[in-house]
């Protein structure tokens, strides 16, 4: 499950952070504790604990004593947002400047999106 240079902890924050987005982690669901992380993946408690940590306090999860972990009401929102604005500066913003360079213009851009987007019509 882990792999790459990247810190365990910042793989299991960004595991549950899309957990959130595609809503399989509800908003007032319960986490997997840290004790349940290390003992399912095999890593030390405090590694999990810290990726809980950072995300307590971006404020997408909170800590109910003596119970456990849950999705804070709002996650989802506030991730759709952040990611929202993560795709127009750095996947929409190029592709249209590379559009502006090939000549392509706003309305063939529209059709084709209209054209190909897969549910048909842009939202």
């Amino acid at each position: 499950m882990f792999e790459g240079r990247e810190p365990i902890y910042v793989q299991i924050a960004r595991r549950i952070r899309a957990e959130i987005l595609a809503g399989t982690l509800p908003e007032e669901g319960q986490v997997m504790s840290t004790t349940q992380y290390a003992t399912t993946f095999r890593i030390n408690p405090a590694t999990a604990a810290k990726a809980f940590a950072e995300l307590v306090d971006e404020g997408l999860l909170y800590k109910r004593r003596g119970v456990g972990m849950f999705v804070a009401t709002g996650a989802r929102e506030r991730l759709l947002g952040q990611h929202r604005h993560t795709y127009f500066t750095d996947v929409l913003d190029p592709a249209l400047a590379q559009a502006d360079l090939l000549g392509i213009g706003v309305e063939e851009l529209i059709e084709h999106i209209t054209r190909n987007h897969p549910r048909g019509t842009a939202r």
